[in-house]
């Protein structure tokens, strides 16, 4: 039985509960998914986030649903590179960014996956997630918005909402 767990990985200079956090875990919850919300507050090293992302992974029975904004997107990914995912769903994900690809977890990870990233983002190139997309898969879905996204978290939790339904679904 395939695990109806969401693990939450906020980014670099947010916290674990922010406010698209909340939202999506709200949403999640009013289907019936656990929600969890990994604290990397006071953590500047990604790697180091990855290792503790990692760690939570292998307590879990089952393969949990994996969530990363920007930082918390490349942790993600990198995490499910390590031990199994359920699936993805990213927003903003540091992927491919310039100067850091020797960071990119390899091999990609191999599981559903969707990626939400504003092509007005000056923070993230949503190059990356284009080049992730096309390298594994993932769906990507570019909409018009900045870094942050707060102005899309209307769509973005319908995209989750129907992202974890169709994980559900399948099994």
């Amino acid at each position: 039985m395939a695990s109806d767990t969401v693990c939450f990985s906020h980014g670099q200079d947010s916290g674990p509960w922010g406010s698209k956090i909340q939202r999506l875990a709200d949403t999640a919850m009013a289907a019936g998914w656990t929600v969890e919300s990994l604290d990397y507050q006071g953590m500047a090293d990604p790697l180091a986030r990855v290792d503790k992302c990692v760690a939570w992974c292998a307590q879990q029975d089952e393969p949990a649903v994996l969530y990363g904004s920007s930082m918390g997107g490349y942790v993600s990914a990198a995490a499910a590179s390590r031990v199994p995912a359920r699936g993805m769903f990213l927003l903003a994900p540091a992927l491919f960014m310039p100067g850091y690809e020797e960071y990119m977890p390899d091999p990609l990870p191999n599981c559903p996956t969707m990626i939400v990233h504003g092509w007005r983002d000056d923070v993230v190139p949503y190059a990356g997630s284009v080049r992730y997309g096309e390298e594994t898969g993932a769906s990507v879905v570019l909409i018009d918005s900045d870094h942050r996204l707060t102005d899309a978290i209307d769509l973005i939790d319908r995209l989750f909402a129907d992202f974890l339904a169709r994980l559900r679904n399948r099994g």
